[in-house]
């Protein structure tokens, strides 16, 4: 894909302060620090979501506006889940959050759930896949940190995940640029 421009459009931290939007939608799901920033920031070829060390950074919904040769989308980086060092009533208002998104989401194209490909699905992984299919939203899944296992984990952990619950994975690193043509691939074909 062509990207023209890029911007954040809009950090939200209620469910009342979402906006009606109908422009396209891929959102990105995953645990705290499973590298759903990087993956954006890459996919866009800038630095635009805010990257950390620290585990559960993103307590908010981050719109990010793609402008290119796709037409005019929307990149919705979500709260991670897990790990989050935080009090129980922002752990509260990030569900509350999370859930609200999902109630009201419109015009979703693509939902990329993130998976670090040194751990597979891990309960709370497996929860988020439930509320996707739940809202019926067309899932591809992204195997991050894939540098970190070897070519033939990567295959087992792909025909696992194709076999136990019929998800294609791509699997993904920052290192390299693999895979990030396929992930592009796929989300011109879902808009």
């Amino acid at each position: 894909m062509n990207i023209h421009t890029t911007e954040l459009a809009g950090t939200y931290f209620t469910p009342e302060q979402l906006p009606a939007d109908r422009r396209p939608k891929v959102l990105f799901f995953g645990r705290s620090n499973v590298g759903k920033s990087s993956l954006i920031n890459s996919l866009l070829g800038r630095r635009l979501a805010r990257t950390s060390s620290t585990p559960g950074k993103t307590l908010s919904v981050n719109y990010y506006r793609v402008d290119g040769s796709l037409g005019r989308l929307l990149f919705v980086d979500l709260p991670g889940y897990g790990f989050a060092k935080v009090s129980k009533d922002e752990a509260l208002r990030v569900r509350r959050l999370f859930a609200g998104f999902l109630e009201r989401a419109e015009n979703v194209r693509l939902a990329l759930l993130l998976v670090d490909s040194r751990h597979g699905f891990l309960p709370p992984d497996l929860e988020t896949l439930a509320q996707i299919v739940e809202k019926n939203l067309p899932i591809l899944t992204i195997l991050t940190k894939s540098d970190k296992i070897s070519f033939s984990e990567q295959r087992k952990l792909i025909a696992n995940l194709q076999k136990q619950f019929g998800l294609l994975a791509i699997p993904f690193s920052i290192k390299s640029p693999a895979g990030k043509g396929e992930i592009w691939k796929r989300i011109q074909e879902a808009i």
